[in-house]
């Protein structure tokens, strides 16, 4: 069903280059926990979820891909995406998939951290465009299809920028997937909502792991990161495309989209009304 909203492209705080980077850092952060979270009132976090959709997807033909996390921030789900889906790919004696993060602004000790902790995921120390994804990132040495990946991250693009994406992709890859935490609905208004809400309770523990009396300050005192949270949260939402939004791009984007085709749905993560809306599509052969 088309969303009632009809989607604007507004203003988010952390999109700004004036935003302090200690601040986005903590932003980061708690979109993190958020992708990871398993709380009593989730069967499933996120995360796991968005790896079990990629294994139902794409099954046995995984290990012949090679995953590149555009706009990957601080790592996000893609650590858990690929535990999730390496133990599976492993239980069936299949070769794993290996993920490489890349951003336009490069989080490079955060991946540094996650590269140490996953031998399976590395990361591009160079910015990256992903309407110009440079030859070696797509072109993979080792014959691999590219794979790529969009966590809580496509709704940033506008319009031109979207349709350009699609277009390299086509041209250069063999894959997309759309992952993201929210919709243009009343549902990720509560979901939202909510995500401020842990967000105040999570505060004292994240000091205490950090060391950092500047999260419970901007928290507290001076409760910018709850605000910034929910308030992008909003505009991400309003920013989110449907699926017949993405392939209306994708079918314009100008490169040959005919052997293209597209799937979508969303599923539950968090009750009762936490959603993972997501859209996949490839190449496939046609008869």
């Amino acid at each position: 069903m088309a969303p009632l909203i009809p989607r604007m492209h507004l203003f988010e705080i952390d999109d700004q280059p004036w935003f302090p980077t200690t601040l986005r850092a903590n932003i980061q952060d708690a979109l993190t926990r958020a992708w990871n979270s398993h709380t009593p009132l989730q069967s499933i976090s996120p995360a796991r979820l968005a790896a079990k959709i990629l294994i139902e997807d794409f099954g046995d033909t995984l290990p012949d891909y090679t995953i590149v996390d555009f706009c990957a921030g601080g790592g996000g789900p893609t650590p858990s995406i690929e535990r999730t889906v390496n133990a599976h790919l492993r239980s069936r004696n299949l070769d794993p998939v290996r993920f490489v993060l890349t951003d336009l602004h490069p989080n490079i000790e955060a991946w540094d951290k996650v590269a140490r902790k996953n031998p399976l995921i590395t990361y591009e120390s160079q910015g990256v465009d992903a309407s110009a994804a440079p030859e070696h990132l797509v072109h993979r040495h080792d014959g691999k299809k590219t794979l790529r990946l969009f966590n809580l991250a496509f709704h940033h693009f506008d319009d031109p920028l979207a349709t350009a994406i699609l277009r390299d992709t086509v041209e250069t890859s063999q894959g997309f997937a759309i992952f993201e935490l929210q919709d243009r609905s009343f549902a990720s208004v509560v979901t939202l909502t909510m995500l401020g809400i842990g967000a105040l309770l999570e505060a004292p523990r994240q000091a205490w792991v950090k060391r950092s009396p500047s999260t419970l300050i901007f928290t507290y005192l001076i409760p910018i990161l709850p605000f910034v949270l929910v308030f992008d949260g909003f505009m991400s939402a309003l920013r989110t495309r449907s699926p017949d939004e993405v392939e209306s791009l994708l079918r314009a984007c100008g490169a040959d989209t005919s052997k293209w085709e597209i799937r979508s749905g969303r599923k539950r993560h968090l009750w009762p009304c936490g959603y993972l809306n997501w859209v996949i599509c490839k190449p496939v052969s046609k008869p």
